[in-house]
């Protein structure tokens, strides 16, 4: 279980990109303590540069400021690279839907960019962050893939259409690609600041400091929290897969469901707090219930997620209290 025991060639290089962000980094650190190369891509619009920083002493550490929107930086970033785990995106269906034309010059335009850089430098495998955004308005539970339904925000449509062009890159570029529809990961390094920041991250914080958290809705909505070293479980493990799944989309979870007014009161004794929760209007574009069948993962890519909610839930405290207070 886990990844700590994946082998690659020794002088593998990998490109993060967004590698300064939250799951960017904690790649970027998981293919460090490996023993890899990695070289991290990110305009630190969302990134953090103490989140680069920090491997900077790394020989196998590379860094690079820039934009996806370029072709040509994405070009240059892609030289001698083996796998590109595509992390750059703009996040947040509220913003999408403020900023359209933004999510699409950077979400779409800067995705098929990096797609067409892998293919001109005949990267390996070709992996990228994909959304559980793209299931919309379909009501059943779990989700499986093959079940999607109409889109609910531009940031949905954007994460669709890289996983067309993903596919299309398989079909007619040979590039592999392998997309991750990611349901709702928290963590160390996740960003608890801002309109848009997440919720687990928010809520500590908020209750750290002793204001009053806001829960949009009634609380009910449900979603698969899942600890981000499952992701980079899923990053590298995509890496190793078949060429015959290449072109596919693949959810990745913990495959529980937790109700977010749980998740809160969770929070708040872990805490030792006892400050109630504010309730505010539903937000545009959410979905209510989201909770994922992860057989396809498991099957194809070996995805074996080892970090429960509990247990991830603990770590990431820890973290923000060690980094917060």
């Amino acid at each position: 279980m886990g990844y700590e025991n994946l082998k690659f060639d020794s002088n593998t290089l990998f490109l993060v990109t967004g590698g300064a962000g939250f799951i960017g980094s904690n790649l970027c650190e998981a293919i460090l303590n490996l023993g890899y190369r990695v070289r991290c891509l990110d305009d630190l619009s969302t990134g953090k540069l103490e989140y680069a920083e920090m491997f900077m002493s790394n020989k196998n550490y590379e860094f690079i400021k820039g934009d996806i929107k370029d072709l040509d930086t994405c070009i240059a970033a892609c030289k001698d690279v083996d796998y590109v785990l595509h992390q750059a995106a703009w996040g947040s269906v509220p913003r999408s839907i403020e900023e359209p034309l933004y999510y699409c010059a950077n979400n779409i335009a800067g995705t098929l960019n990096m797609l067409e850089a892998a293919r001109i430098n005949k990267v390996k495998k070709f992996v990228y962050a994909s959304s559980s955004a793209v299931y919309g308005d379909d009501i059943r539970q779990p989700k499986r893939e093959g079940d999607e339904g109409n889109l609910l925000s531009p940031y949905a449509l954007t994460k669709m259409a890289d996983e067309h062009w993903a596919k299309q890159y398989t079909l007619h570029y040979n590039l592999d690609t392998y997309g991750l529809r990611y349901f709702n990961v928290f963590g160390k390094r996740q960003d608890p600041d801002g309109a848009y920041a997440a919720v687990i991250p928010k809520f500590i914080k908020l209750l750290l400091s002793g204001k009053q958290p806001v829960i949009y809705g009634d609380g009910k909505q449900t979603r698969d929290f899942t600890y981000v070293d499952n992701v980079v479980e899923a990053n590298l493990k995509a890496c190793l897969a078949s060429h015959d799944c290449a072109g596919e989309a693949f959810n990745i979870a913990y495959g529980e469901r937790e109700e977010l007014i749980d998740i809160y009161y969770a929070l708040a004794e872990a805490l030792d707090v006892k400050t109630a929760p504010q309730f505010g209007p539903e937000r545009a574009g959410d979905i209510k219930h989201s909770s994922a069948d992860i057989s396809k993962a498991a099957s194809l890519l070996d995805y074996k997620p080892d970090w429960s909610f509990e247990r991830g839930i603990k770590a990431a405290i820890d973290w923000y209290k060690n980094n917060l207070i």
